[in-house]
């Protein structure tokens, strides 16, 4: 087995590396925009008028950024050639979503709000595999841009990780049909142009069919959105949506009738993998910037770095990112070569072991920092913050170490069963 990285990806970095270091980081200096990243950056980004959403000014350097990257050819590398990509495996992503996270904060990747100049487009990409050719129409173009967007309404405020208990229903009524329900953390509502509704229209709680995915523009009749939760970092966009009679008509269904868990489990893998990278290098981030600090911060007349007590957990959690970042990229081969649901069991020990490591690189790091550590004058604090969102979300670290069970004892397929 060859464990350099392909030589196409090699080069791409450093190309990468170079728009970065000619576009991005002038950006980022330009006008005052560092306040968005040094120890301003949460007060910067949250207008605390409008219920701690997003900042508008912050939300536009966050579209140039991408419309530069766009221009450049980068923003849209994971895509499929027919709409302006470079057809990006899993390996390239991870590679590539490591590389970002790794250079720290900065407005070339913000995994805050999931910005990233190359983009993680599943919307897109569920769009070209799942939209009919009307809702492609509409959709496409403007999703590989960025000029709309939708959310995913899929989590209730009853019904997390077990979505098949899902409460929200849908109601043939001639040639439409009508929702009512409720979905809570619902990402990005403030400026989403609709809502991907994943509503129960036939079977019983618990049943794997049954469920169908609506797209369903946010301005319909009965379609409310009753708050924005804040949560550990701010600004907030996760909506608690009421759904209320909602009519919506027969071709809002995305997908097959009743096969709306398809939509969501078709690119999992894929996305959980490449969120799994982030967090990799986001930990090395903390890590690296550890060693440096170590190096050269003196006590008692001497570099923090001689003292085993500094040495030896930096040693645990670097050995750790090397064996995740192995089985990262070994995972992400096999699933280019034999397909995404092949490496199920593999994806969830990627993921859950990636988002731990993070808060546990950032939480060392505050440590050796000190009391800087502890303050918003270095990153570990958001870093910390941000990544420990994904220890619940993307499927809760209890959740993927279920599935790893399930395929471990035999109580799940190794494949996805075709239509689920």
């Amino acid at each position: 087995m060859d464990f350099e990285l392909p030589d196409h990806l090699q080069k791409y970095l450093t190309e990468l590396d170079e728009f970065i270091d000619r576009e991005i980081v002038p950006l980022e200096q330009a006008d005052d925009n560092i306040r968005f990243f040094d120890h301003r950056r949460e007060d910067a980004r949250t207008d605390w008028h409008r219920g701690g959403l997003p900042n508008g000014e912050w939300e536009d350097l966050l579209a140039e950024a991408r419309r530069r990257a766009d221009a450049a050819g980068h923003l849209r590398y994971a895509y499929p050639a027919l709409y302006g990509g470079r057809d990006g495996s899993n390996l390239d992503m991870a590679v590539i979503r490591e590389h970002l996270a790794r250079r720290g904060l900065g407005l070339h990747c913000d995994l805050q709000t999931e910005h990233a100049i190359v983009a993680n487009n599943v919307g897109l990409l569920l769009m070209h595999e799942y939209g009919s050719a009307a809702q492609k129409s509409e959709w496409i173009q403007v999703l590989a841009t960025g000029a709309k967007f939708f959310g995913f309404g899929i989590t209730e405020p009853e019904h997390g990780s077990d979505a098949t208990h899902m409460e929200t229903t849908a109601v043939r009524d001639g040639d439409s049909w009508v929702i009512n329900g409720e979905k809570t953390f619902n990402t990005g509502m403030h400026r989403a142009d609709a809502d991907l509704i994943f509503a129960r229209t036939s079977g019983s709680p618990g049943d794997g069919v049954g469920i169908t995915a609506f797209l369903v523009p946010v301005g319909t009749p009965g379609f409310t959105i009753a708050e924005f939760l804040w949560t550990f970092n701010m600004p907030t966009d996760h909506a608690h949506v009421i759904l209320d009679d909602v009519r919506v008509p027969g071709d809002a269904v995305f997908g097959k009738e009743g096969r709306g868990l398809a939509v969501v489990q078709h690119f999992f893998n894929e996305n959980r993998l490449r969120q799994a990278a982030s967090s990799l290098g986001a930990a090395q981030y903390c890590l690296d910037r550890s060693i440096a600090y170590a190096k050269q911060r003196k006590t008692f007349g001497k570099p923090l770095a001689v003292n085993q007590a500094i040495q030896f957990p930096l040693v645990e959690l670097t050995t750790q990112c090397e064996m995740l970042r192995t089985l990262i990229h070994k995972t992400a081969w096999a699933m280019d070569r034999h397909g995404a649901f092949t490496q199920s069991a593999q994806v969830s020990m990627c993921n859950y072991w990636s988002n731990r490591l993070c808060c546990e690189a950032a939480d060392r790091a505050m440590q050796i920092h000190g009391a800087l550590g502890y303050s918003r004058h270095t990153p570990f604090e958001h870093i910390y913050r941000h990544h420990r969102r994904y220890r619940i979300t993307e499927g809760s670290e209890e959740i993927q170490m279920r599935r790893i069970a399930g395929y471990l004892f035999g109580f799940m397929p190794q494949q996805a069963p075709k239509g689920i």
